[in-house]
């Protein structure tokens, strides 16, 4: 999740999380922010954010290592339930653990579904291209319902898991 030259809260993600201003946040993790994906041509696309300063996952020590990727995968947890809830060619959930376009540890979760074309729901998400980061799916109003669902299921499984 590069700068876009977009607003300003996206040239510090993490800083604007901190300070309550990053309007992508549904919900506080543990370890960081459950954050909405820039765009949606995946409904359900999250990033955890870490709160701190890792670049790496083995910048952290070992226990900390299990803590983030248990929340990691809290937050898969949640994107399963609402998105398998919203719809009905829900496949299941990817997991991506990078750090090549921001140098800062998180971790993506893809929802990924039946009606991907050409099949492409067997492989990566980046195998879709350009599309998947078109104007046209970037967030926005519309999907005001899909982050107060994902805000309500993080709460509900972190309130039980922690």
């Amino acid at each position: 999740m590069p700068d876009t030259g977009g607003p300003q809260w996206t040239r510090d993600r993490v800083g604007a999380a901190r300070r309550g201003e990053n309007p992508m946040v549904p919900a506080r993790m543990r370890t960081g922010w459950a954050v909405l994906g820039d765009t949606r041509f995946l409904p359900g696309y999250c990033v955890l954010l870490h709160d701190g300063s890792a670049d790496h996952l083995t910048d952290l020590p070992r226990a900390g290592r299990a803590e983030f990727l248990y929340d990691l995968s809290l937050l898969g947890e949640a994107v399963e339930a609402v998105c398998r809830r919203r719809d009905e060619g829900f496949s299941r959930i990817d997991y991506e653990v990078l750090g090549n376009a921001l140098p800062h540890l998180h971790g993506h979760v893809h929802a990924r579904y039946r009606w991907e074309p050409g099949g492409l729901h067997t492989g990566p998400v980046w195998l879709h291209g350009p599309e998947r980061s078109a104007d046209r799916h970037r967030a926005g109003p519309a999907h005001g319902g899909l982050r107060r669902d994902l805000a309500a299921a993080i709460t509900g499984i972190t309130a039980e898991a922690y």
